[in-house]
């Protein structure tokens, strides 16, 4: 999950584009501001980085084993192929 403090961090930055007199609201604004940030986000399919790279190591060691069955298998089919 993405960390609380980007959310607070978004919000504070787009709140500070209100102007002056809006100083009342600034607090209300950043609570809906966090808010809906946040509900947007979690409504994306997102990962974290760290279970990115753990997918993206299981991927590797998928392909290095579908590597080595394509060959095993191409030399069982050259082996049968050279019986006949």
């Amino acid at each position: 999950m993405i960390d609380a403090r980007v959310f607070d961090d978004i919000a504070q930055s787009v709140s500070k584009l209100l102007p002056p007199g809006a100083a009342a609201l600034k607090d209300d604004f950043e609570r809906n501001a966090k808010a809906a940030v946040q509900g947007g986000l979690e409504k994306l399919d997102l990962v974290t980085r760290e279970e990115f790279d753990v997918q993206m190591k299981v991927l590797e060691r998928t392909r290095e084993k579908l590597t080595a069955l394509e060959a095993r298998v191409a030399e069982l089919e050259a082996a049968q192929n050279t019986d006949k």
